[in-house]
């Protein structure tokens, strides 16, 4: 079983996740640790609870969620995977910064490739990847059927979606694969987003106002 710990991290309160066994083995989601006092808070909570780092995953590339990948391989020596199409967007994350005021290096080593159906993670606790572009040109979420949570980067948040006017964005796009994608998964499923507090599906399918589900 996954325990799921949730940081706020940097100016634009991006939700880092951290996710980890009984046995101490953990996956780092979109680390988005801007600063050095960041830094430490995920390093100081991963050494107090003796966990050992396994995975590093991005929902998608935006810079908010790329802050940290450089520290998180430097310290633990593990590479990003994401879906092949963030890649022309992680190459343009400096230029990002640069624009939004938020000067950062990012990681500059190699990459490994996930996309619709792929499943990682640890026996007996596997995440299972679920493709849902819009927001960005290659965004995924991670699934874990068993214990009804998805780990849903800037796809769908409480009475609300991800942005689409950013280089890659479309709107149709994002909404159809909420509805395709996510909306067919059961509605006690925890969504935890890259912004802001969780949420279910169920909810979603009720209340937001972006979506509407057809009798």
């Amino acid at each position: 079983m996954l325990t799921v710990r949730q940081f706020c991290f940097n100016p634009l309160m991006e939700n880092t996740y951290l996710l980890y066994n009984e046995g101490g083995e953990a996956v780092i989601i979109d680390p988005g640790c801007y600063t050095q006092s960041e830094e430490n808070e995920l390093a100081g909570f991963i050494s107090r609870h003796h966990l050992q780092p396994k995975w590093l995953l991005n929902t998608h590339c935006h810079l908010d969620h790329v802050f940290g990948n450089r520290f998180v391989h430097d310290k633990w020596k593990l590479e990003p995977y994401i879906h092949r199409n963030e890649q022309v967007v992680h190459d343009l994350a400096e230029e990002a910064g640069r624009r939004w005021n938020l000067p950062f290096r990012k990681y500059e080593g190699p990459f490994h490739y996930i996309g619709e159906g792929d499943i990682i993670g640890f026996p007996g606790d596997e995440l299972t990847v679920i493709e849902a572009p819009g927001h960005s040109p290659g965004h995924i979420c991670f699934y874990k059927a068993d214990q009804h949570f998805l780990i849903g980067g800037d796809v769908l948040f409480k009475r609300s979606i991800g942005r689409t006017d950013l280089p890659g964005g479309n709107h149709q796009q994002l909404l159809n694969n909420i509805r395709k994608s996510l909306f067919v998964l059961p509605d006690e499923t925890v969504v935890y987003p890259g912004h802001m507090e969780s949420t279910t599906i169920g909810e979603e399918k009720k209340y937001n106002p972006f979506l509407s589900v057809q009798d």
